[in-house]
């Protein structure tokens, strides 16, 4: 059984910092493709970052470049995204995700609908 658990979420100020983990098990880890989307009250998830199972290639939501990382420790088999420069605006309820790879990764990185295992989610508030 697949099973991918974030943690890391809380209650920061604007300006501030935090590192989200996802821990994944019940899948060959570094055979997939891993991506962190979010959803903020009363809106659709949205994608944020995504990267390749080798962690070689990332992409990200343009409202977060420069600000966010994602990054993934095979070894480990944990999937991270350190934030920093945190605003209000960030404030969501944060995911992981995972997918097969394909060919049509640079196309459909952002496309929730090819993730085929998700987590239960972590809360991230931003206060002004």
């Amino acid at each position: 059984q697949v099973k991918l658990v974030e943690s890391g979420g809380g209650l920061v100020q604007a300006g501030d910092s935090l590192r989200l983990s996802c821990t994944a098990s019940g899948l060959t880890f570094n055979a997939y493709y891993m991506a962190w989307f979010r959803m903020a009250p009363g809106k659709e998830r949205d994608f944020v970052a995504a990267i390749t199972s080798g962690g070689t290639t990332t992409y990200y939501q343009d409202s977060v470049k420069g600000r966010f990382t994602i990054s993934r420790d095979n070894a480990k088999n944990t999937l991270y995204l350190q934030m920093n420069s945190l605003k209000p605006e960030d404030t969501a309820v944060y995911y992981c995700a995972a997918r097969t790879p394909g060919s049509m990764f640079s196309r459909t990185y952002s496309w929730k609908e090819k993730y085929a295992y998700w987590g239960q989610g972590t809360q991230v508030t931003v206060s002004s």
